[in-house]
């Protein structure tokens, strides 16, 4: 069986057993906030329009973010058009840019959704090493891309913009861990924030109970649009 495939079979698994197993001192099918998720002091703008705003924090060389991501992937297809969806790439120091780099540019060329579950197995299944300007486009050249579209799009202005974007972004939000989800510019969530009270269990059972947690905090945001009560953000 391919590694996402066993990722995605091992979350499935953690679903069932979470039904049976997590109390109601920690239950995400009714989330609380601090233990399960937690409020932005300042809510972020959002451009979402009638769809409730997700989006997912993230770094290529975090394994949590590789094992969450076949999973995510399939939730976020579950959503359909409730749901608005970006990914942005975390830079916690500078030697992460390059990845940040690669992700914008490959969404440029629009190839972001069917190479990043590559780029993910490449990384952590086959270890190889795609952090830097080198071994990125090393990487780019094997795999077929043209090389000169991509190097165009790397070094471009739009791509770095995008970059800085993600980094005030990064802190606008108070990300001190990826993968981070927040939904409406409003709520954070992560298999760690909820795996706090799952200390003890495996974690595509933390991976799993996150997710409910984003069912309960896009349907209730998707409420709130639908009454037009959502709060005032400063824009």
């Amino acid at each position: 069986m391919r590694f996402h495939q066993k990722l995605l079979a091992a979350v499935s698994f953690g679903v069932l057993a979470l039904s049976a197993s997590v109390g109601a001192s920690a239950s995400p099918a009714n989330p609380q906030v601090g233990s399960d998720y937690r409020v932005l002091e300042q809510a972020q703008p959002t451009d979402s329009g009638n769809k409730v705003e997700v989006t997912e924090f993230f770094w290529f060389d975090c394994p949590h973010c590789a094992a969450w991501d076949p999973s995510l992937t399939a939730w976020v297809k579950k959503q359909g058009d409730k749901i608005s969806f970006k990914k942005v790439p975390v830079a916690f120091r500078d030697s992460f840019v390059p990845q940040q780099k690669l992700y914008y540019t490959l969404e440029a060329m629009g190839k972001a959704d069917e190479l990043t579950p590559k780029i993910f197995q490449a990384i952590h299944v086959e270890n190889q090493r795609i952090n830097t300007d080198k071994t990125i486009l090393a990487y780019i050249e094997k795999i077929g891309l043209d090389k000169q579209k991509f190097l165009d799009l790397y070094n471009s202005f739009g791509v770095q913009t995008k970059a800085r974007r993600a980094a005030q972004l990064q802190e606008a939000y108070k990300v001190d861990g990826v993968p981070m989800i927040a939904i409406d510019g409003r709520y954070v969530t992560s298999p760690a924030v909820v795996g706090v009270a799952l200390a003890n269990q495996p974690e595509s059972m933390q991976q799993a109970a996150a997710l409910q947690v984003m069912d309960h905090l896009v349907a209730k945001v998707a409420a709130e649009k639908a009454a037009g009560s959502t709060p005032a953000k400063k824009k």
